[in-house]
């Protein structure tokens, strides 16, 4: 067995262990002569890479390519990571990240960032892995990536250098595991990463409106590692560096067979430790093809599993099924520090000849926690992320504030402006639920709930329970803070105010923002707290997500009442006056949500013209997988079961947006700005863009408009929205002929997203 690292000195370099016979299939050996690389994977300048290695013996770049590979010192990797991404080295993007805590444990790690599809030869530069490959589509779905709410094909990609789209694949992460399979036979190869994660069981394809199936079942993979992977890759690397299997990793996925017994269907093979823990069995996908309603009951159970913390699911498709382990638990504060303490340059791999957007836009942005208990019915993240708060210790943040100012005045460039210190929230940071804090006995008894009722209390203490208190413990409420803020969500926010001031307060930094926007409702409760980031840590404009204004479609995002974002608008106008300072507040808007009809788009229409508002952050609702609202896009139901009108159609879309977005062509740059009235083009937008929709069965077709509007300041495309009914009584979505046959039909292909040179 190999030797690792220990401790601080670096130990002796590792010998391959990879089979000699799989010469042919696995890339040159150790000694042998690099391929030549691709544009995408160029030689870095020399000696880039050379010298002793940095802080706890991390490389300055992880190695990208063979010479890189060999200035280490290391004849060959343990672990090669395949991504949709551009390499960026910041914490932000998350192959990178697991890569350098492979790193940190001893582990030698590669990647291989946007290669192209035609052949798995990038795959090859660097040889076989001894362990596994790890494949993702990167830090975005794949085809949310690449396309507008209105199936537009996106020209800008923000995760590539010079800001090109057309370096990923549809469906990047099918792509890169058949690729990984065909570059290493035999190699274990793990799935992971937003696109995989939310995909784990069946699910709505808004792309071919068609219900897909599990992604294990058409990627070519061993295993799935679903929402924040730190815990599982690791434990991945130290199993297999001892011979053991995989299955059972808490975070992870995989395919089993099926067997009858006295209970039903089970899965065949089941680790023992799962054996025996509480089980959560989840409609098949052939109920859920006849009954649409059932994805909205699997999803609702989805989302308690991903809360409870202590149960595993598994979900049958024909004779075998997709096993899901219990969640892995959120990282402790002292595993967050550790994380962020990785020395990463924050810097593009020196490969690049072209700048990175999305480098830029995070290069000063520090992230405080990660975790939402918003639960917004919409929202992937909490499900990613998971709704408990893990957060960073204030000694983190500040040493990371240094590193940042010391490094911009290094380049002679003075004290850092810090664009963002936040998270999916930034006034969630160090939140948690007080019956984690062990406020509740063993038995699961709460003190008396006061906001909403003794069921919602006794529901929020079991998602936030210790992850070895009983079941009947854990909470079953789907949002800390919806109807209301749950009393036992607390949110010091005023230790938020203080790190900023600390932050700020440093020698290296020039000022502190919060960019990543504020929770209304949480803010309303701490007046001291919303005047600081009002006066202080506003660069002139606020982002909050009032979402909408009427009470039904708000109900159905989970979002607060309308009366409690405008208690917020009023008091940031007061508090803004009262500091002498114009600021503005900038509203995230959506239009076509499930259940949000055209009347409810001319309310919202009229209330932002009462204030002279021309919105410029709508959104269109997008069905990403795994979401409630996109549960009830495809059944046309709420999450009682009732009857809801969805905008299914692009023309309803296009009609919905358009009233927000008066004058503004639809065709006009993202396909986002569709002119009120004008329901001719709309219908024929409708056409054009189910005849061009992607195929289920095509890998490698498509590519997004992420372009932004010059005058805006935040985002301004129409495509992580909501939709609408079906016109047409009796719909059922996916079940209308060929063009909606499950995996999707070649008369929906979108068009193929633009090819590098």
């Amino acid at each position: 067995m190999a030797t690792k690292r220990s401790g601080p000195a670096f130990s002796e370099p590792r010998r391959s262990t990879a089979n000699a016979g799989a010469a042919s299939v696995s890339g040159p050996q150790p000694g042998a002569k690099p391929k030549a690389q691709s544009r995408s994977l160029a030689e870095p300048q020399p000696g880039v890479l050379t010298g002793p290695l940095p802080h706890k013996e991390q490389p300055l770049f992880v190695p990208m390519s063979a010479a890189e590979m060999h200035a280490l010192d290391w004849d060959s990797l343990d672990v090669l990571f395949v991504t949709g991404d551009a390499y960026v080295d910041h914490p932000s993007f998350g192959s990178v990240l697991l890569a350098r805590w492979l790193i940190h444990h001893g582990y030698r790690a590669g990647i291989v960032a946007q290669p192209q599809w035609e052949n798995p030869d990038d795959l090859l530069v660097m040889g076989r892995p001894r362990l596994f490959a790890g494949v993702s589509a990167g830090a975005l779905d794949s085809l949310l990536a690449h396309y507008t709410a209105f199936r537009k094909k996106r020209h800008d990609d923000a995760y590539t250098p010079g800001g090109q789209a057309g370096a990923r694949p549809n469906r990047a992460c099918l792509v890169y595991a058949n690729l990984a399979r065909r570059a290493f036979p035999g190699l274990p190869l793990v799935l992971g990463g937003i696109e995989g994660s939310l995909r784990r069981v069946s699910h709505y394809d808004f792309w071919t409106d068609s219900l897909r199936k599990p992604i294990l079942m058409d990627a070519k993979a061993d295993l799935l590692i679903w929402g924040m992977g730190e815990r599982a890759t690791l434990e991945c690397a130290q199993r297999l560096d001892a011979g053991e299997d995989l299955r059972g990793i808490p975070g992870t996925a995989w395919l089993d067979k099926l067997e009858q017994t006295a209970d039903g269907p089970r899965p065949a093979n089941l680790p023992p430790e799962m054996a025996q823990a509480p089980c959560v069995p989840l409609p098949t996908h052939e109920k859920i093809l006849a009954d649409p309603v059932k994805l909205l009951t699997m999803t609702q159970e989805l989302e308690r599993q991903v809360h409870r913390l202590d149960a595993w699911a598994f979900q049958p498709v024909g004779d075998r099924a997709v096993v899901l382990a219990r969640p892995a638990p959120p990282l402790t504060t002292q595993e967050m520090d550790a994380l962020y303490e990785i020395p990463f340059t924050r810097r593009p791999h020196p490969s690049y000849r072209e700048a990175i957007p999305a480098a830029e836009m995070m290069r000063t942005s520090i992230t405080s926690h990660r975790g939402c208990g918003g639960g917004c019915s919409f929202c992937s993240l909490a499900l990613h992320q998971g709704r408990r708060i893990s957060s960073r210790s204030e000694d983190s943040v500040l040493d990371e504030a240094r590193r940042l100012g010391q490094e911009n005045m290094a380049r002679g460039k003075g004290p850092v402006a810090i664009s963002d210190v936040g998270g999916p929230t930034a006034n969630m940071w160090q939140g948690y639920c007080a019956l984690d804090r062990a406020e509740i006995t063993r038995e699961g008894h709460a003190p008396s709930a006061d906001i909403s009722t003794e069921q919602s209390s006794k529901q929020h203490s079991a998602a936030h329970a210790p992850a070895d208190a009983p079941a009947k413990s854990r909470c079953r409420r789907a949002s800390c803070c919806y109807p209301t803020v749950c009393k036992f969500f607390t949110t010091p926010q005023n230790r938020h105010v203080g790190l900023l001031r600390k932050v700020a307060a440093l020698p290296e930094v020039k000022q502190a923002r919060v960019a990543s926007g504020v929770r209304a409702d949480l803010a309303l409760r701490d007046a001291a707290a919303l005047a600081a980031y009002t006066g202080e840590f506003t660069g002139g404009q606020l982002k909050v997500a009032p979402e909408h204004c009427a009470t039904g479609v708000l109900s159905l995002m989970r979002k607060p009442p309308l009366e409690v974002f405008e208690a917020f608008l009023a008091s940031f106008v007061r508090q803004s006056k009262a500091a002498g300072r114009e600021q503005y507040v900038v509203p995230y808007l959506m239009s076509g949500f499930p259940g949000c009809t055209d009347d409810d788009m001319r309310t919202l229409a009229n209330w932002l013209r009462q204030r002279n508002w021309n919105p410029r952050q709508t959104q269109c609702f997008i069905p990403t997988p795994g979401t409630i609202a996109t549960a009830m896009f495809y059944c046309g139901k709420n999450e009682a079961g009732e009857d809801i009108y969805v905008a299914r159609t692009d023309a309803q879309r296009l009609r919905q947006h358009g009233l927000l977005m008066p004058g503004r062509k639809p065709g006009d740059e993202d396909g986002n700005r569709p002119r009120r009235g004008n329901e001719g083009h709309a219908r024929k937008v409708d056409a054009n863009a189910r005849r061009h929709a992607p195929s289920g069965r095509q890998g490698r077709d498509a590519r997004p408009d992420t372009r932004r509007d010059a005058r805006s300041d935040i985002r301004h495309d129409a495509d992580a929205t909501q939709s609408r009914p079906p016109e047409k009584t009796g719909h059922k979505p996916g079940r209308q002929g060929n063009r909606h046959k499950e995996h999707g039909a070649d008369s929906r292909r979108l068009p193929a997203p633009g090819r590098r040179a």
